[in-house]
């Protein structure tokens, strides 16, 4: 009796959340325009609001006159990966771009996504759903203008504008069927380098025990398989960058990444330290555990803190936990490894950081 009574209430909850969703997506656009038109005539406006046509304002405040005009199909970038794994020095790289703005982790935008995949695997929930006109079609659309008012609203315009949830990319496909212009980069780094820094750090994530180095390495391999999986599905659209690739070779990768996303080059996105904090920069939040790294200039004091932090019993057996090392090109049984030789900056970088 009482697991049926804990069904049904997991039932009604799942409805009544399904229901907000939609609610929400439907009314979000319209409310919108009338909200902006009442506050100031320079606003930010859905791209219905204005009869489809797409007009933008940037960061650097030209154009105020002119609403920004958003839609599921403007060119929008979403990062992630497995949390640190280097997706916070990626969001602020770029967004010290002038023409992008990325902002803090919204936190919301994994957690729905999450929601609506635990509808679509569900077959009797599914049906429920279908059942009572909660279609797939009424989902996405839902889904689409939900995520785009997070997006839009979180910070300020900009010509591309980038959300950085790292666990998001776990719904990558799912992403890019409702955001076709979207492109992704999926953020890679050694997992025995992710795995230490979330546990020396304490950086809490569900369902990782941080007490084990050998369960926080299996979730690892299992989450970063996920999305790296779905990454080469739309290799059109999705971009892997290796972390330690990055800080040894940061120019490289940046204009390599930006040619990719369409996005102009500018210097700046090698600079981001210089632009924190600063009208048009970098944002970054209080409470998030990467925010006292990506201060600094890129360097490569990171990149080997992990070896010999990690129990012998679990090196010894890591080509078995962690299989995923060896197929994104890492050696599972170097320790040190050999990631390679940084740039001249970088390795001035480094030099001035611990001097």
């Amino acid at each position: 009796m009482i697991g049926k009574l804990k069904q049904n209430l997991l039932v009604a909850c799942l409805v009544i959340s399904s229901v907000t969703v939609f609610y929400l997506g439907r009314h979000a656009m319209e409310c919108h325009h009338r909200f902006e038109e009442r506050s100031h005539p320079g606003g930010i406006l859905s791209l219905s609001a204005v009869g489809g046509s797409m007009r933008t304002t940037l960061r650097t405040g030209q154009n105020l006159s002119t609403p920004f005009v958003y839609s599921k199909d403007m060119p929008l970038i979403f990062i992630g990966g497995v949390p640190r794994s280097g997706t916070t020095l990626m969001r602020a790289m770029l967004d010290a771009h002038p023409d992008v703005r990325c902002g803090e982790e919204t936190r919301v935008i994994p957690r729905i996504l999450a929601m609506k995949q635990m509808w679509s695997r569900s077959g009797r929930e599914k049906m429920r759903l279908d059942e009572a006109g909660v279609t797939d079609e009424v989902l996405d659309a839902a889904m689409q203008a939900f995520l785009l008012e997070i997006i839009v609203k979180h910070g300020e315009p900009a010509n591309f504008l980038c959300n950085k949830d790292p666990f998001a990319l776990k719904s990558l496909s799912y992403l890019a069927k409702i955001f076709p212009r979207a492109k992704f980069v999926l953020m890679i780094r050694d997992g025995r380098a992710s795995v230490h820094s979330m546990i020396s750090r304490k950086v809490t994530i569900a369902g990782f025990d941080l007490g084990s180095y050998r369960d926080c390495l299996t979730k690892w391999n299992r989450a970063i398989e996920t999305m790296y999986n779905q990454c080469l599905a739309a290799s059109d659209k999705c971009l892997p960058v290796h972390y330690e690739q990055l800080v040894l070779h940061p120019e490289k990768w940046m204009r390599t990444l930006l040619k990719f996303l369409d996005v102009p080059w500018n210097g700046a996105v090698l600079h981001h330290e210089e632009l924190i904090g600063k009208a048009g920069g970098v944002s970054l939040s209080k409470v998030e555990r990467s925010t006292d790294q990506v201060i600094k200039p890129v360097n490569v004091e990171a990149l080997s803190k992990w070896v010999g932090k990690i129990p012998p019993d679990v090196v010894r057996d890591m080509a078995v936990i962690a299989p995923m090392l060896s197929r994104l090109g890492y050696d599972p049984h170097a320790n040190p490894p050999n990631y390679g030789q940084p740039d001249p900056r970088v390795l001035d970088n480094t030099r001035r950081k611990t001097s």
